[in-house]
């Protein structure tokens, strides 16, 4: 079975050495007395419960699956999973967060973030029931009435109730303009709902009291496409006028999904029949209040190919140093064996220091865009509230496509360490894998992803927002440029930074004369921008590990941390090289294709 120990020295070094965030969130009246004392007990506390109680129900789970019962519409979740919920619930987990307003403990969203990615690396199947919870929390936080948020997100925030996304539906995917489930206003403020829903994760089950369920709808006087679409909330249980729950609604589990990975998580084929719901914001915008779930929803993808990517680390890594199999090329190091360790072995590392590098360059992004969004809400300055947000917003879809397309590639990586041991179910590693998969498709594919930062988040504004990311490079160039110990870090993302404003206006000029050319270089371009955002903050980390071993640090920390910073400049970025001159291969090669795919 897979082990698992909580990443807290990486985590500390992230959010005090690197970010330093207890500056920045004490900037801020809400967390005036925040310390890192607090965070670091915190998130100890934290990775005990996810290392403890979901760990162990990982492998166990995905064997049992969930179960529907046709009749009742029952989602029963495999055993153990609803005492671990209680457990979640006792501890105060699911409060972390949340607004005090609403009985939540008001941490910082970076706590949140980093006890996430904790679980997530245990058992991301059982996360994804408390997970989904947030989206549809913050949905409501943002665009809710007072009587909604007072009727459900205290329970939302104790996590007595969970909380879905209903969005897409089996004709449609993504296009969600293509929808059909209808709301018919019923004159006394509420609406009856009636359609389908697919994909639902956390759709249903036996966790908590209630689930309350986020549903895209058209009104019947609704315009064609995405302007006629609005959000409602639909409770499983109609919620009486003390708070308590009341008769069962007109929304239930039609089927679950048999799939590749996640099977411990119910992805559920919702159906509404006359459901009673409630509108969400104003009528015909329910995607206002759709973005705020799926931008958390986003961020929070990310982290979980983040955290399946740091257990699979370090199980390949215990692996390589326990397994022997052949000699060194260089002869013997563990003579006194019939064969030395696999991690003798040049490509075995290579294939261990990609998973970490790649661990260790999300956890940073991760913690980063953390506090951007934390200071997007929360900070008294406008604009640095206006230059947060749109700075998170460029790097949302880098933070999902980007970490999800990485966790691929390591825990793949990673079950290759393992040789055939790693195809074998009791060693944990191909369900990482298998886990991972979905994390690239849904909440918009990595193609969408790269679609909305090339076309939206980067052209839209004419590298506007780019060119602001461009100048922490700059600044971060002139600081250090003249360092010769730093100049191997440097030197790759100044030469970048200079390449992109370039790349980026030669596509712009060729998608505006055919929009092919951008859907045929966005991914490619979504890959040189990941590695831009890498490469910048892997230069901060070898920075602080530069000056702390220049200081007398002796902690071997440090060394690793410009080791695996060395190996992500030599053997990751330069994929950067490629995928430039794939995007620029332009659309002509995929489009002038009809005899190639007749």
């Amino acid at each position: 079975m897979a082990t698992y120990t909580p990443p807290l020295r990486d985590m500390q070094f992230v959010m005090h050495e690197l970010l330093n965030v207890t500056a920045d969130l004490q900037a801020m009246p809400m967390h005036a007395e925040m310390d890192a004392d607090t965070i670091n007990a915190v998130l100890e506390e934290g990775g005990k419960f996810a290392a403890d109680v979901l760990l162990p129900l990982n492998i166990s789970g995905d064997a049992e699956g969930c179960a529907l019962d046709i009749t009742t519409h029952a989602v029963t979740t495999p055993s153990g999973y609803k005492e671990a919920y209680k457990q979640y619930i006792d501890g105060g987990w699911a409060a972390l967060a949340c607004d005090t307003e609403f009985g939540g403990q008001g941490l910082p969203l970076v706590v949140n973030q980093c006890f996430y990615e904790m679980m997530n690396s245990a058992n991301q199947a059982w996360t994804m029931y408390p997970g989904l919870t947030h989206g549809a929390y913050a949905a409501l936080h943002t665009h809710g009435t007072p009587e909604q948020k007072a009727t459900y997100l205290h329970k939302m925030t104790s996590g007595e109730w969970t909380g879905t996304m209903c969005l897409t539906e089996p004709h449609c995917g993504t296009d969600l303009g293509l929808m059909r489930t209808k709301a018919e206003p019923q004159g006394d403020g509420t609406y009856k709902i009636t359609g389908n829903k697919i994909f639902i994760s956390a759709g249903e089950h036996d966790l908590a009291d209630n689930i309350i369920h986020l549903v895209l709808a058209r009104l019947p006087d609704a315009p064609p496409g995405i302007k006629g679409v609005s959000l409602f909330i639909v409770p499983k249980f109609m919620v009486n006028a003390n708070g308590s729950v009341g008769a069962r609604n007109g929304i239930y589990c039609g089927g679950l999904e048999h799939k590749m990975g996640i099977k411990s998580n119910a992805t559920a084929q919702i159906v509404l029949e006359d459901a009673v719901g409630t509108l969400v914001g104003q009528p015909n915008k329910g995607m206002q209040g759709m973005f705020v779930m799926m931008n958390a929803a986003r961020l929070g993808v990310g982290n979980q190919s983040l955290g399946l990517t740091e257990v699979a680390f370090q199980n390949a890594l215990a692996y390589a140093k326990d397994r022997i199999q052949m000699r060194s090329l260089t002869g013997p190091k563990a003579p006194d064996k019939a064969a030395d360790p696999i991690i003798v072995h040049p490509d075995v590392r290579k294939m261990l220091l990609t998973a970490k590098a790649y661990a260790e360059g999300g956890r940073a992004l991760l913690c980063f865009s953390a506090m951007l969004l934390e200071k997007e809400h929360n900070h008294p300055d406008d604009k640095v509230r206006k230059e947060s947000g749109e700075l998170l917003a460029m790097l949302t879809p880098i933070c999902k496509a980007f970490l999800t397309d990485n966790g691929h590639i390591s825990t793949n990586a990673c079950m290759q360490v393992f040789g055939g041991h790693g195809f074998i179910k009791e060693w944990g590693m191909e369900q990482f894998v298998r886990d991972n998969r979905i994390n690239m498709i849904y909440e918009g594919t990595n193609t969408i992803q790269s679609l909305d930062l090339l076309g939206r988040k980067i052209l839209g504004n004419n590298g506007a927002t780019l060119k602001k990311f461009g100048k922490l490079i700059g600044a971060l160039v002139a600081e250090e440029g003249v360092n010769e110990k730093m100049a191997e870090f440097i030197t790759p993302i100044a030469i970048l930074g200079e390449q992109m404003t370039k790349f980026t206006t030669e596509l712009g000029f060729k998608g505006f004369q055919n929009p092919d050319e951008v859907g045929a270089a966005a991914v490619d371009y979504l890959r040189v921008a990941g590695h831009l955002v890498f490469g910048y903050l892997w230069a901060r980390m070898a920075q602080v590990a530069l000056r702390q071993i220049a200081a007398g640090n002796t902690d071997p920390f440090y060394v690793a941390k410009l080791q695996t910073a060395r190996f992500y400049f030599a053997k990751l970025f330069p994929e950067t090289a490629t995928a430039m001159r794939t995007a620029r291969a332009g659309s002509k090669v995929l489009m002038d294709t009809d005899a190639a795919l007749a």
